[in-house]
């Protein structure tokens, strides 16, 4: 009973140092108290508003307002995706890295490749490369299986498209990618969190443009790089027939070539998006966060 005691006080001490650390973390990434290149608040909010401004100068969609639908709704997801949900989740995480650092298994456990022996930009574009992988095949199951499509339906209910709609996702999305990003993150030895940040970062980056109301292909390279054009078609109302899903991609449009799940009919721009049944799902954030529980007819 005592030994059970001192795990249970291990387990609840470190998630409490941890939720701290991160809430102190953020805190001084607010106040520029952080290297720059690690600075996740301020990252965000740059990137966000460049994007942004683009949109403005550049509209693919000229009759789409600045503020479109649901704009300050999806601005609000960004800063409990990436702030709030990221402080309160850290120390639960760290509880999975113990018990599991307590069966023996570590980040070393699964590892097949150091990367400290390869040059950085080799080291940056493997580190990107799988990650992008992990959550393509994780997207994929999120279209696949109704269980996880229900709490998907949340970021498929954007029925105007722009950069800040990258951010409107259930909190569920979060607990399902990063189990599995860190499997993929198990698999390669050798990176510092300077790259992590330095991924990250480059995914925002591509993941705003790609939902953005801007019309870019970029050429040759949209056989490599996701893009809006042929990630709107992913937000499509209508799908081929007999399909769940098209260009699953999330940074990398490589893979959607290579499994031949890519969609492109036309580039207007003017499609209408969402699902069956979009209707059905709530308006507010509040109601959107418990939706996919249970019964999920939640009325607005």
């Amino acid at each position: 009973m005592v030994i059970n005691l001192k795990i249970i006080m291990k387990y609840i001490d470190a998630f409490i140092k941890t939720f701290m650390g991160t809430l102190n973390w953020t805190w001084k990434s607010i106040l520029f108290e952080v290297p720059w290149y690690m600075n996740f608040f301020w990252g965000i909010v740059v990137i966000s508003l460049v994007v942004w401004g683009l949109e403005i100068v550049f509209p693919w969609r000229k009759e789409q307002a600045i503020f479109r639908k649901d704009f300050w709704l999806d601005a609000f997801y960004m800063f409990f995706n990436f702030v709030i949900f990221a402080i309160v989740i850290s120390g639960f995480y760290k509880i999975l890295e113990l018990f599991f650092a307590d069966l023996g298994l570590s980040m070393k456990s699964f590892q097949i490749v150091d990367l400290s022996t390869f040059p950085m930009w080799a080291q940056l574009v493997i580190f990107f490369v799988v990650l992008d992988f992990v959550q393509l095949v994780t997207h994929i199951l999120l279209h696949k299986y109704p269980v996880l499509w229900q709490f998907h339906k949340i970021h498929h209910s954007v029925k105007e498209m722009g950069f800040a709609a990258h951010m409107r996702y259930h909190w569920m999305e979060n607990v399902i990618y990063k189990p599995l990003k860190v499997f993929g993150l198990m698999l390669l030895g050798g990176f510092e969190p300077g790259q992590a940040y330095i991924v990250h970062f480059v995914a925002i980056a591509i993941g705003h443009f790609n939902h953005s109301n801007i019309k870019i292909t970029y050429g040759p390279l949209k056989y490599i790089l996701n893009n809006p054009v042929m990630h709107l078609y992913h937000h499509a109302y209508v799908l081929p027939e007999g399909k769940y899903g098209i260009n699953y991609g999330i940074s990398l449009s490589l893979w959607d070539y290579i499994f031949k799940t890519t969609y492109i009919p036309e580039d207007s721009g003017k499609i209408e998006l969402g699902f069956e049944g979009d209707e059905e799902i709530p308006k507010g954030f509040l109601k959107q966060s418990i939706y996919g529980f249970g019964k999920t007819r939640v009325k607005n």
